[in-house]
């Protein structure tokens, strides 16, 4: 006999609502900013077509298009000149920085703009990496007082969450210790707690100038073979305070989100990083896959490992074809 059960009855147009198990909207993402000096500033960026620097003039204009279409969260990076940058990365935490002035432009103007902040130093360094240099590596516990002076920076500014990248041990503990004694204990801290050593990362190091001079980013950026190593820094960094985890990049971690999200009840985000961002858009540029579906069906495949947040550089795009009742 031919089976009872005919599971095409369940994927009809009018059906196919009703019984859908991953749900994306515009809420579940964060649109990564590149803001820079200067004025009247709408650099488009090479490697990520459709991406530009602002400048903090005209950063408002993006953020109230992505309001518009329901994203109501972005993560903010400053980008420098070369000669602005110096071996620790001062500029970090310059209160004058562009950073610190796109966060106090947008909480003033947009306060319903959930403004979280990229805290490194990579993008501030004349060497490129994230921290300080001693004997040509990263000396941890020293680059840990620096990013306690961002993420402090930022919180002055007015942002509402810190999100530090830079993958040193311990530093979101020092990160909270410092923000809750300087009377910011509502800051949140989103940890990138989950950072492999990715070839995906190339648009977005050129997009903010910031690939290492010597050297690479392997001693302190996980090693692309191990998952149980990514449980005991998700483990970790929520034991020293961390409000929600990041694992970075997500198309090619979709595992990896997973296990985090069977294993802790914290809030989990995932980032669609720069180079999975270029090679859909590069594939679609030449007629390879139709970029809308693309879009929509990467995002999904995110949400549906487990993420509750995506930081993708589709955020806008991807709202625009959510509120125009596009799936999958």
């Amino acid at each position: 006999m031919f089976p009872a059960t005919r599971m095409r009855r369940l994927r009809s147009d009018r059906v196919r609502p009703l019984v859908r198990e991953t749900s994306l909207t515009a809420e579940h993402l964060i649109a990564p900013l590149f803001v820079t000096g200067g004025k009247d500033v709408a650099w488009e960026i090479p490697s990520l077509p459709g991406q530009f620097r602002f400048s903090v003039d005209r950063l408002g204009s993006e953020a109230d298009e992505l309001l518009g279409l329901g994203v109501r969260a972005v993560l903010l990076f400053g980008v420098l000149e070369a000669g602005e940058k110096n071996e620790t990365g001062s500029a970090a935490w310059d209160p004058d920085g562009p950073v610190a002035r796109a966060i106090r432009h947008l909480k003033e103007t947009r306060p319903e703009l959930l403004v979280l902040t990229d805290v490194c130093l990579c993008d501030y360094t004349s060497h490129g990496h994230c921290g300080l240099i001693k004997d040509r590596r990263v000396d941890n516990d020293a680059t840990l007082e620096l990013l306690g002076l961002v993420a402090l920076a930022h919180a002055r500014a007015g942002a509402d969450w810190v999100a530090p990248s830079d993958m040193m041990d311990g530093r979101v503990g020092h990160i909270r210790g410092v923000l809750d004694q300087a009377g910011y204990a509502e800051v949140g801290i989103c940890a990138y707690s989950v950072k492999y050593a990715s070839c995906f990362y190339g648009p977005f190091r050129e997009a903010v100038d910031s690939a290492p001079r010597f050297g690479d980013r392997r001693g302190y950026q996980m090693d692309p073979a191990n998952v149980r190593e990514a449980l005991r820094e998700v483990e970790l960094d929520l034991a020293e305070g961390a409000d929600m985890v990041m694992v970075k990049p997500a198309l090619a971690y979709l595992d990896v989100i997973r296990r985090v999200r069977d294993g802790f009840d914290a809030p989990v985000a995932a980032y669609q990083v720069s180079g999975e961002y270029a090679m859909i858009a590069a594939a679609a540029r030449n007629g390879w896959l139709d970029e809308d579906r693309a879009i929509l069906e990467s995002l999904t495949a995110i949400r549906r490992a487990g993420a509750d947040a995506i930081l993708t550089y589709y955020a806008k795009r991807a709202a625009s074809l959510l509120r125009e009742g596009r799936t999958a």
